[in-house]
Parts: structure tokens; C-alpha cells; sequence
């Protein structure tokens, strides 16, 4: 009989289901959409009941599509979006709609935590800077402003989580999105007294601490009528999606780095201990393997620059596109490949929409520098994929710091450019190697704990079963040269104009 392995990946804007094998081959995958409600300018909320019916669709759908026995699947783990606050009753029941990663609303609640702990403090606890962001903060803004339904909340939990109890009845969370609650103590992978105390939350609102390995128990008899999964199914807990994609992108040793460029960009590598920067630009994570962290920098807009470049500058290439029957990217990257490294002297600053690592300046904002009578628009579009480089090429310095990194995998959407591909390792400096699927690090991830946990692998080395790398692309020494004196132009220009936008941001803030 066959065995595999079903992984679930619940994003912002859908799940995805994919199923494996043993052997490391995704067989077919479903994918279940669901909305995400915006309002009030930075509030965003999802109904989790969209996640539970996405999740039973997509496996019923996977189970058919692929004609397998249900009872061939040996276990089933998940991927999740963190950084949320959903409150069940002790019914399991959820008591309102999950304030997701993205809502912005706990800004008071910061200010309150501050009373009690420096950032400094909370960074050096949590591994992480007390912002909005984070689930404890949320819960906090409910307790303010919902006390009926803080009062009635059993326990807070996550996407991921909220799945798990649907299929056990088990109320837990993995380490990883223990971290993303925002009062987890990240050397000793507990709920931080500290930061709870200050938060003034009750402890028994928190769920039960697990590795993500795992297994919370088997799916049910009502679970099984709802997905069409075998009664007894081992569930293990899984990872957060930032998390999961260590795995699936091969981070699983010490140095072990990978960069995702997707709307938002990050660099993350794997280290025995977290990595706690002075300056706080970045940020560890609890690593889905035992006695492993994972220190990362997320930037906020990275292929979403290159979107907004072809969504305004490149009207004509579009059109190009259109009348040809080409993609329009393939234009754009032909453009790029036209102007030389470093674009000469051109720079783009890639702050759209404010930026996270390494600036953490909502007021910064998206500039080009250095533009001349002779600047081309081959340059105009190769310096926005170049700001974005050099962005997480600082990220990546401050992980350097700390820890040895000689190659790097990259992975998303971005990926698909080879033009992108030689800039990237240009100025890394390093070797870059390409996967063959670009875009299933999560899920894969996901599969890789499921089956560590249910016993199938050994350990998280089996990740080379499932990665097939497609292209090792070497950087330029002299491209290297260039980018280096770029980079630090960037950075230089930066901090130039951030006494300009704070100004910006303030006189806008008085106009409002």
C-alpha cells in the first residue's frame, strides 16, 4: 500500500493542498480560496470558519483528483500564516473573526507593554520588537475593547491551530507561532512570565506548548465526514508558513540560508542560537527543529516593487506584451539585461510601503536617486530589482555577522529571473542555486514534519528527497566590485533622507 503525507498551507488568501509521497513527490495539489475583510484603515480580519470549509474542500477534492484510499494517508500536517489572534470558547467555537498578521489596530496596547518592558527588554525575551504585529498585543486590544468576548475566551490560537483542533478536539501550538504570539521566551521555548505578567492577559488563555512534530492525536469521526480523511489519521501541529519554509527551502543545518522573493522579501538562515542584533533589525524565530533557530530579515516590498514598476513604468512594455503574445515580464527582463551592473549610478529605494528590516521606518519612502540627462529605461527598471538586492543584501550582512553563510537557495516568484538570479548573487557575493519548484517551500516544509513526526523520515535531512535543485548560478567578482560601493551609496542615501520623510510623515500627520 502507498503511503503519504497531506500538508496543508493556510495563507492569507487561500489553502493550499498538496500530497506527497514518501519518496518526496508532490503527486497533485488543491488550492481553496478565502477573503480577508480591510477596514478601518489597519484593520484585517478573517472568518476562520472560511479556513475550516477551504481545508475540507481542497482534501476532498486532492483525495478524488488523485483516486487514492484515504486510509493510504499516513499523516497530515500544516503550514499556517502567524501572527494572529482567533478566541475560541471552551466549546472550541470561535467567538469572532481571527484578527490576522496584518491588522495594525494594537498600537495603544504597545504603548502599554512599553510601560513595563524597554524594546530592548522585549527583543532580548522574544527575539522580536514589541509592535502591532503580534497576537498578544491583539489580544490585549480585545480585552480593552471586546471584555464579553475576552472574558468568554478558553484559549487564543492560530490558523494552523484552529485546524488542529478541528481534527483532534486538541487545543495547541507549536513553537513557532508560540513565538508570533509576541510573549514566547525564545532561549527557553516557554511562554514568557515576564511579558504575560506585563501584558496583564491570563496565562490559561494560552495554548499548550508543542515541537511542531508533534502529533496532537487522530482526526475524528466528525472531522472524517467533513474532509474525507481516514478516522485515526495522524495530525501533526506543523509550523508557522515562515517557519515551514526553512524546511522546504533546505535550511536545516547551521548556515543553512535561503531568500524567498515574493511581494515581500526575506533572507533567513539556521543557527544553534538566536541571533540578537544590537541595533534590533532583525529577528529570530523558534526553529521547526529541535535545538535550532531561525534568524530572518522580512523587507515589506520586494517583487511588489517590481510589480508597481510594471504596473507604472512599464504601460508600454505591457501593451508590447499584449499585441506580441508574450509576458510582459519576459520584456521588462530583457530591458534589464541591457543595462549594465549598478545601473550607472542609479538607485531605487524600495520603501513603498514603509519598511521592516533592516529600517523599521514606516515613514520611509520609495525614491529614485541619481537620475541624469543620460539615465535610460533599461536602467530606470534594472535599479528598482537592484534596491531591492541591496536591501536584503544588508540583512543578509547583519546575519553574516554572526554566523558563516557561503551559498544561498532562492525561491518565489522572483526567482523565475535569471536576470534577478545573477543580481542577487552579484551582490551576495555568493553561490545561488535554483529549485525546481519555486514556489512550494511551505508545503513541503509541512510534509517534511509531518512525516519526521509520524515516523516515516528519520530526521529533517530527508529534505534532499524533496528538493531538486534546477541551476547554481556564480557571482560576477567584478559585477561584486560595482554592487559593493552601490550598497553602500544605498545605505548612505537612506539615512540621508530619513530625516526628510520622518518630516514628511509628521506635517502629513498634522495636515490629517
Amino acid at each position: 500500500m502507498a503511503q503519504y503525507i497531506l500538508a496543508h498551507d493556510l495563507g492569507t488568501s487561500g489553502n493550499k493542498a498538496s500530497l506527497f509521497t514518501a519518496e518526496g513527490k508532490m503527486v497533485g495539489s488543491r488550492i481553496a480560496a478565502y477573503g480577508t475583510r480591510y477596514f478601518n484603515e489597519k484593520w484585517a480580519e478573517q472568518n476562520p470558519e472560511d479556513w475550516w470549509e477551504a481545508v475540507c474542500r481542497s482534501t476532498k477534492e486532492l483525495i478524488d483528483e488523485q483516486g487514492i484510499d484515504p486510509s493510504e494517508i499516513k499523516v497530515v500536517s500544516f503550514s499556517g500564516q502567524m501572527m494572529g489572534c482567533l478566541c475560541v470558547g471552551k466549546d472550541g467555537q470561535p467567538l469572532r473573526d481571527s484578527i490576522i498578521w496584518a491588522d495594525q489596530r494594537a498600537v495603544k496596547q504597545v504603548k502599554d507593554l512599553e510601560k513595563h518592558l524597554s524594546q530592548k527588554e522585549f527583543y532580548h525575551i522574544v527575539g522580536h520588537r514589541n509592535t502591532p504585529s503580534y497576537g498578544i498585543q491583539k489580544l490585549m486590544w480585545i480585552r480593552d475593547n471586546e471584555p464579553d468576548i475576552y472574558e468568554q475566551t478558553h484559549k487564543v490560537l492560530n490558523a494552523k491551530d484552529y485546524i488542529v483542533y478541528k481534527l483532534t478536539g486538541e487545543f495547541v501550538t507549536d513553537y513557532s507561532d508560540a513565538n508570533g504570539m509576541g510573549c514566547f521566551d525564545l532561549s527557553n521555548l516557554t511562554w514568557s512570565d515576564r511579558i504575560v505578567e506585563a501584558s496583564g492577559i491570563n496565562p490559561e488563555k494560552l495554548p499548550a506548548l508543542q515541537p511542531s512534530t508533534y502529533i496532537a492525536g487522530g482526526v475524528t469521526e466528525q472531522a472524517s465526514a467533513a474532509t474525507g480523511m481516514a478516522v485515526g489519521t495522524s495530525v501533526v501541529i506543523g509550523a508557522g508558513d515562515g517557519v515551514t519554509a526553512n524546511i522546504g527551502a533546505g535550511s536545516v543545518e547551521e548556515g543553512k540560508t535561503y531568500c524567498s522573493l515574493g511581494t515581500s522579501a526575506w533572507v533567513t538562515t539556521t543557527a544553534k542560537e538566536p541571533i540578537f542584533d544590537p541595533e534590533m533589525r532583525t529577528v529570530t524565530w523558534a526553529h521547526a527543529i529541535p535545538g535550532y533557530y531561525a534568524p530572518n530579515g522580512t523587507m515589506q516590498y520586494a517583487g511588489g516593487a517590481v510589480n508597481w514598476m510594471k504596473e507604472t513604468v512599464c504601460t508600454g512594455e505591457q501593451a508590447a506584451a499584449d499585441t506580441e503574445g508574450r509576458k510582459v515580464y519576459d520584456l521588462i527582463n530583457e530591458l534589464v539585461e541591457q543595462a549594465p551592473a549598478g545601473s550607472n549610478g542609479l538607485l531605487f529605494l524600495p520603501y513603498l510601503l514603509g519598511e521592516r528590516a533592516p529600517r523599521w521606518d514606516a515613514a520611509s519612502k520609495g525614491s529614485y536617486i541619481g537620475i541624469t540627462s543620460e539615465t535610460t529605461r533599461a536602467e530606470l527598471l534594472r535599479s528598482v530589482m537592484e534596491g531591492v538586492t541591496y536591501n536584503l543584501g544588508i540583512i543578509l550582512d547583519i546575519l553574516q555577522s554572526h554566523i558563516e553563510i557561503d551559498e544561498l537557495m532562492l525561491i518565489g516568484g522572483g526567482a523565475k529571473s535569471e536576470q534577478w538570479q545573477q543580481i542577487i548573487a552579484d551582490v551576495f557575493g555568493l553561490k545561488v542555486t535554483i529549485p525546481t519548484i519555486l514556489d512550494e517551500a511551505g508545503s513541503m516544509g509541512a510534509a517534511i514534519i509531518g512525516g519526521v513526526g509520524a515516523g516515516l523520515f528519520e530526521d529533517f535531512h530527508v529534505v534532499d528527497r524533496f528538493l531538486d535543485v534546477s541551476k547554481t548560478v556564480e557571482h560576477n567578482p567584478e559585477h561584486r566590485e560595482v554592487y559593493d560601493r552601490a550598497k553602500k551609496r544605498f545605505d548612505d542615501m537612506y539615512f540621508a533622507l530619513r530625516p526628510v520623510f520622518e518630516q514628511h510623515q509628521s506635517e502629513g500627520e498634522m495636515i490629517g
